[in-house]
């Protein structure tokens, strides 16, 4: 008897422990759940790490987008707050384009028919010039010195008195060549920095820039004789141009033409135009913020007043494509011109460049149609001038 219960409990321990080594269902569940939860857990932290780092991106770029829009904000009141933020962008005359270059010798430029010399305006103004002979004289220009070029001007050659734009220098590639085009033509060929522009002494304004204009005119008026001079201003310089005729003009003493090269009606219109200020010119108040600094700073061009004041023959010459100054302003300041009183005894002539040419702004000075433009035009000046 005690035999079998032994035997009995021994079978029963057995099966316990049987019963133990295979799991039922709720172990089953349970062990399910387990292998279950380690998985959900690596998924949860996978999928943490790329929306911490999309949200960690998005806070970077929230944070810039709010920079940039602060300074938006912030640069108008700068601009008004102080004005001559906005005289140092009309004129440029930090930007020295092209670099390195010594304007002592501009036949490192290729101009090898050029000299270079220094007048004075006035007392602590130190203005540097070029003096580029008709082609024709070349080979006798090699090696002379600033004498011998102050007398060439009164040979029989008319005489250009050029007034180049803002920025750069008067060894921009730009108007280097076309002094090369205007040479070749038979043309003396006179242009200087303003004071405050490449290796001129002074502080730039528009009225300085204008009794420099003048001071270089009659200078060559000195030594030119009875040969014709011609004013030539491009872009910013049309408006020192026609400052300087207006003043010539009063003075009874008008040059025997003017040439305007994408020239604009005055320098409120040509700034509201002028493809920096697209993104503020929509902005509220933009005349009070930026257009109003640059009239406080005295600075005007008023093209569109000056040319009603201007008693001499005028070509404008203006590219469609003109990203700078804006074609319409051309073509407004010709209207302007050509009805008014003063002109009425003058030629006024008004040439545009087709888009496909692409002269844009600069590259005026590239059309085969240039010399006949001038000599036509010139050619009728110096007749009326004559009689």
């Amino acid at each position: 008897m005690r035999k079998r219960n032994e035997s009995v409990t021994v079978e029963h321990e057995r099966a316990a422990a049987a019963a133990a080594a295979v799991p039922g269902p709720l172990d089953k569940g349970c062990s399910l759940r387990r292998s279950l939860r380690l998985p959900s857990s690596a998924a949860a932290e996978g999928m943490k790490r790329p929306l911490g780092r999309r949200y960690g991106l998005w806070f970077r770029l929230r944070k810039v987008i709010l920079w940039l829009l602060g300074v938006y904000i912030a640069i108008p009141f700068l601009v008004k707050l102080c004005p001559a933020i906005q005289a140092k962008l009309v004129f440029l005359n930090f930007v020295r384009v092209p670099y390195f270059i010594d304007l002592k010798r501009p036949q490192d430029q290729g101009l090898n028919h050029t000299c270079n010399y220094y007048l004075q305006p006035e007392e602590d103004v130190t203005i540097g010039v070029w003096h580029t002979v008709p082609a024709a004289l070349w080979k006798n220009a090699r090696g002379k010195d600033q004498p011998w070029f102050e007398e060439a001007l009164g040979s029989t050659h008319p005489v250009i008195l050029y007034l180049h734009g803002n920025a750069g220098t008067r060894g921009g590639d730009h108007r280097v060549e076309l002094y090369k085009v205007l040479s070749s033509l038979g043309y003396h060929v006179v242009t200087f920095d303003y004071r405050g522009w490449g290796d001129s002494i002074g502080s730039p304004s528009e009225m300085g820039m204008t009794y420099d204009a003048l001071h270089v005119f009659d200078w060559i008026k000195a030594r030119s004789g009875d040969n014709p001079v011609y004013i030539w201003g491009h872009s910013l310089g049309t408006g020192v141009a026609t400052n300087l005729v207006r003043r010539l003009c009063e003075r009874e003493t008008p040059p025997d033409a003017l040439i305007l090269e994408s020239p604009f009606t005055n320098i409120r219109e040509e700034a509201r135009s002028h493809p920096f200020s697209v993104i503020y010119r929509y902005f509220p108040g933009f005349d009070w913020f930026f257009l109003d600094p640059i009239t406080t700073s005295g600075i005007k061009f008023a093209n569109d007043e000056n040319v009603k004041y201007i008693s001499c023959s005028l070509l404008i010459l203006h590219a469609e494509d003109d990203p700078v100054v804006p074609f319409h302003l051309g073509k407004k300041l010709y209207n302007i011109a050509a009805t008014s009183r003063s002109f009425r005894d003058y030629k006024v002539q008004f040439v545009p460049f087709h888009t496909d040419l692409g002269y844009r702004h600069k590259y005026i000075y590239r059309s085969p149609e240039l010399p006949r433009i001038l000599r036509e035009f010139l050619g009728k000046s110096e007749h009326e001038h004559h009689h």
